[in-house]
C-alpha cells in the first residue's frame, strides 16, 4: 500500500502498448511515449522562450512526464476511436480522472494527495504549457503513424492517426513552436524516398490547405 504502489505502476507503463491490436513494425509503450512527449515539449517551450515568450518549466515538465499516467487504469485507446465521437471522449476522461482521484485517496499520504491531484489531472489546457503538451504529444503521435507508414506498414488507421495528429498541431498555428515545427521540421520528415511518399506529401499539403497556412509553409517540391 502507499508510495509503493504508486513505484510499482510507474513499471506497468512500460507494459501498456500503444495502439493496441494493429500490426506494427515497432511497438511503443506509455512510458515511452511519455518520455518523448517530455522532451518534444522540452525543445517546443524552448523556441517559445526564445520567441520572447515566458514558460513556466515547472509546469510543463509536470504536465508532460504525467500526460498519460491514467491509461494505466484504462489502457490506451486508438486516437480515431477515441476522436470520433466527443460523447465517449468526455466519458472517457470522466473514468480515468474518477480512477486517479481514487487512486491518490487511497494509496497516497494525505500531505501529498492535493499535490498530485494537480500532478496528476488533464494537463492539456489554455495556459502556454497546456498548449505545448497538446502540441507536442500530437508530435509524438505523427512520429510513431510515420514510421509505421515509412516503413509499409499496409494498416490504413496509421494514415488516418497522421492525418489527426497534423491537423490538430495546426489548430495551434499561431503558437511560435508550431510555426517552427511546420517550416522546419515537417518538410525534412517528407523528404527523402519511403513507401506512400507521394500519398502523405499530398495528405500534409491538404491539411495545411485547410488550415490556410499552405503558401506560408508549403513543402519543397
Amino acid at each position: 500500500m502507499g508510495i509503493h504502489e504508486y513505484f510499482k505502476s510507474l513499471s506497468d507503463l512500460e507494459k501498456i502498448y500503444r495502439c493496441p491490436g494493429k500490426f506494427k513494425y515497432e511497438e511503443h509503450s506509455v512510458a515511452e511515449h511519455s518520455f518523448k512527449v517530455t522532451k518534444v515539449a522540452q525543445f517546443l517551450g524552448t523556441v517559445e522562450e526564445n520567441r520572447g515568450n515566458k514558460v513556466n518549466w515547472k509546469a510543463l515538465y509536470e504536465k508532460a512526464l504525467n500526460h498519460d499516467y491514467a491509461e494505466i487504469f484504462i489502457g490506451d485507446i486508438k486516437t480515431p476511436v477515441k476522436y470520433a465521437d466527443p460523447d465517449l471522449r468526455d466519458r472517457l476522461a470522466h473514468v480515468e480522472e474518477s480512477m486517479t482521484q481514487h487512486f491518490i485517496q487511497q494509496e497516497f499520504p494525505e500531505e501529498f494527495q492535493s499535490i498530485y491531484h494537480e500532478r496528476l489531472k488533464e494537463g492539456k489546457d489554455d495556459t502556454l504549457e497546456g498548449k505545448i503538451l497538446s502540441v507536442a504529444d500530437k508530435v509524438d503521435l505523427l512520429y510513431e503513424s510515420f514510421g509505421e507508414i515509412q516503413k509499409g506498414n499496409p494498416e490504413s488507421l496509421f494514415t488516418e492517426i497522421y492525418q489527426e495528429s497534423l491537423d490538430t498541431i495546426l489548430k495551434f498555428k499561431e503558437m511560435a513552436s508550431v510555426q517552427y515545427f511546420l517550416t522546419e521540421i515537417l518538410p525534412d520528415l517528407l523528404k527523402g524516398e519511403f513507401t506512400n511518399q507521394a500519398e502523405l506529401e499530398k495528405i500534409s499539403r491538404a491539411i495545411l490547405k485547410n488550415h490556410e497556412v499552405e503558401q506560408t509553409f508549403a513543402i519543397d517540391e
